[in-house]
């Protein structure tokens, strides 16, 4: 027979529970604070809900009801600098953490709370409907609070999709050495999903002093969280990643506290994360003001039965029984905040002329719907200070380099030059600057503290760039060894870090930089080498460039790490190796959006493109003897191209032809090709014409893969066909 040893994980799981002498001990002002901050939370939510009946929210009312102890019992003892963030049911947490905030931790049940108070009801309100005096002058409406100066980092829409962020806010803390810490609060359906679990390992490799939250509310909507996994004590997913892990009743407001309390101290004294699982309670369904049994998957009986735990009641009843609190005193607090609700309201609203008992909001609230697009990007401003030079008409002596010495290099110089600049990838701390030579020198140069190998887990390390980013005190470097690894990470990617100005309200600035490679040509198959140009022409707020050659990279790499956008940065594994020249002992120039480049003048038609295109399109040009106006795009999103200089190509040209090498379906080609038909279409002679890959993905066949991909052929092809149509052949 086998021998057989029981494992056991030797990490701390806990259950804690208040007894009555934990309330007996806890101070007074805690208590009065806790049942301040619940009762207004509570008031603003029932008048949230009284809103959404008169069909004057707009989207969903995902109300905290019932679940306001678990939110306060754990941001109450938190300081300003301490982060939050959350899901889509976060009012709760971010008013509890806006409150503490502006109060300094300490609020009284019997006096006015106060024109600070005031401002974050009537700006939170405004935000859930909305309008321009939101926090975020309404973008983000109740699913996106925010409030940096307050540490509330972000509640978010998509289930799970803010737990990366709060690592990367907590990597920052951790950095910075200030003893703050991070909690992520997420649901019963989050702790199930790749990102929560990636974030859980990558903030316990890095001891992050990070706080899962679980609000175990025991319903995702109506799908019961025994129906969801097999081990609904959702905390015991601590277990797996060497985390310990607190167990709680949400219900009861100062065991979440004491819990809290004790993983802070774990947290500051730079043991690592902690998870709290706290089992709460919404009292409504999952958006708007009915309960779960109106739509048949609750009973009364058990909804009754959680309403007998309130946790503002719970608070109200110890604080009574120790002659804290008496009934006038909690009647007076219950009036003054309904008072205080009802007066934002008032301000927000009036009476409908249109329609005789109904209100509607006041219409000067509206935001201008001119301002739909404005802060999906910043304005490039902050290159302003910075010397601009062009590589293709610069008159400095050159030297020569390989493509890949000038990405490290150039790498080196800006962390030189820079303490926040990260970098953080896969491997990017070995193999002697990464798969491919580009981080080359850099641990040895700054450290690998600022140079992070990550776990395999693209979409933990993206987000946990994009909370880095947030912060604020740091520029992450953010390098996916291969485009298509962007799926494994969209929701970060796309929903997270390309919306994050935007949806907040287009003020805060989110400096990024995601370095990857096209890789056609090397046999890796049909997961690692598409092109992501065309992919992120397409999704909001990210820059994107693609440099051809080892000075453009110079320029480029520096203008992307000055800005205060998220910028993709696309390389071509057929560049690295190539012996290239650089402006000699010129590490510091940008080369700013809306520069693209001529790499050769000509009348008879224009071609577009990009990266190793560019060099076998000349090669192409040349064998055809089409008279050709060879134009390298250098900077390839919708706000950063140079229209200038492609309008007056056209002009006089009046044809185009747009060449890549990757496949048709995921094109940049056929992004490009609907703007330049809206810009300048009078000036063209002919349809555009597009070189490019067929429509599937390359193989690992040599023959497959050259036939799935554009090649200097295929450019001369496309080129006799414009000149034939020209000639009316």
């Amino acid at each position: 027979m086998p021998e057989r040893r029981p494992l056991r994980t030797d990490v701390d799981w806990i259950e804690l529970t208040t007894t009555p002498a934990d309330w007996n001990a806890a101070d007074p002002a805690l208590l009065e604070t806790m049942l301040v901050q619940i009762q207004l939370i509570r008031t603003f939510e029932e008048a949230v809900l009284d809103l959404a009946g008169e069909s004057l929210v707009h989207g969903p009312a995902h109300s905290s009801i019932g679940q306001e102890g678990g939110a306060v019992g754990s941001i109450v003892g938190l300081r300003s600098t301490d982060g939050v963030n959350g899901s889509h049911r976060g009012h709760h947490q971010f008013l509890a953490k806006v409150l503490t905030h502006v109060s300094g931790g300490t609020m009284s049940a019997r006096e006015p709370f106060g024109e600070a108070v005031d401002t974050v009801l009537y700006r939170t309100m405004a935000e859930i409907l909305g309008l321009s005096d939101g926090y975020g002058n309404g973008r983000g409406g109740s699913l996106h609070l925010q409030l940096l100066e307050a540490g509330a980092l972000g509640t978010n829409a998509i289930v799970g999709g803010a737990v990366p962020f709060a690592a990367g806010n907590a990597w920052a803390q951790r950095r910075s050495g200030t003893g703050d810490l991070t909690l992520t609060y997420f649901g019963d359906g989050a702790s199930q999903i790749g990102s929560v679990l990636e974030s859980m390992n990558l903030a316990a490799a890095w001891k992050l002093p990070l706080a899962f939250f679980i609000e175990n509310n025991i319903y995702a909507v109506s799908t019961r969280v025994e129906e969801a996994t097999a081990d609904p004590r959702l905390s015991v997913r601590g277990q797996g990643f060497g985390i310990p892990a607190w167990r709680v009743d949400g219900m009861d407001p100062l065991a979440v506290h004491l819990a809290v309390e004790r993983a802070a101290e774990r947290m500051r004294a730079g043991e690592g994360p902690v998870v709290i699982e706290a089992e709460v309670y919404r009292f409504f369904h999952q958006n708007g003001p009915y309960p779960g049994s109106a739509f048949g998957y609750r009973s009364k009986d058990e909804e009754q039965q959680w309403r007998e735990r309130d946790p503002l009641e719970r608070v109200a009843a110890e604080m009574t029984r120790r002659g804290l609190l008496d009934d006038d005193t909690r009647a007076a607090l219950r009036r003054r905040a309904e008072k205080a609700v009802a007066s934002v309201v008032d301000r927000l609203l009036e009476s409908d002329p249109d329609a005789s008992g109904k209100r509607r909001v006041r219409p000067e609230l509206w935001p201008d719907p001119d301002w739909v697009d404005w802060g999906l990007r910043g304005d490039a401003s902050e290159l302003d200070r910075l010397e601009a030079r062009e590589p293709t008409t610069d008159d400095a002596p050159r030297s020569r380099m390989r493509f890949i010495d000038a990405v490290a290099r150039v790498m080196d110089r800006r962390m030189a030059e820079d303490e926040r600049i990260i970098v953080l990838g896969e491997d990017v701390h070995r193999l002697n600057g990464g798969t491919n030579g580009a981080t080359r020198g850099l641990v040895r140069n700054h450290g690998e503290d600022r140079v992070l190998g990550t776990p395999i887990s693209e979409n933990a390390f993206s987000g946990l760039g994009g909370g880095m980013a947030l912060d604020g005190r740091y520029r992450p470097v953010v390098e996916f060894m291969y485009p298509d690894f962007l799926w494994v990470a969209a929701d970060q990617i796309f929903n997270q870090i390309g919306k994050a100005r935007h949806m907040f309200g287009g003020t805060n600035p989110v400096p990024y930089v995601l370095r990857t490679k096209v890789a056609m040509g090397t046999g890796y198959g049909s997961q690692h080498l598409i092109d992501p140009a065309g992919i992120f022409a397409t999704s909001p707020g990210w820059r994107i460039v693609a440099p051809s050659t080892a000075a453009d990279y110079v320029g480029l790499m520096n203008a992307a790490l000055a800005l205060d956008d998220p910028v993709l940065v696309i390389e071509h594994v057929d560049l690295y190796g190539v012996d290239d020249e650089v402006l000699a002992d010129q590490w510091d120039y940008v080369i700013p959006p809306g520069k693209a480049a001529i790499r050769r003048e000509g009348a008879e038609v224009t071609v577009l493109t990009y990266l190793s295109m560019v060099s076998r399109s000349a090669v192409a040009i040349e064998s055809t003897g089409v008279d050709a106006e060879l134009i390298d795009l250098r900077w390839l999103d919708r706000a950063s191209l140079d229209w200038d200089t492609i309008g007056e190509s056209i002009r006089k040209t009046n044809a185009v032809v747009i060449v890549e090498e990757g496949a048709r379906g995921t094109s940049y080609g056929g992004w490009l090709a609907d703007e330049i038909q809206r810009r300048f279409f009078d000036w063209l002679d002919q349809p555009i014409a597009r070189v490019s890959g067929g429509e599937a993905s390359p193989s690992i066949s040599r023959v497959l893969e050259r036939a799935a991909i554009a090649r200097e052929p295929e450019i001369a092809a496309g080129l006799e066909r414009v000149r034939a149509a020209a000639s009316g052949r």
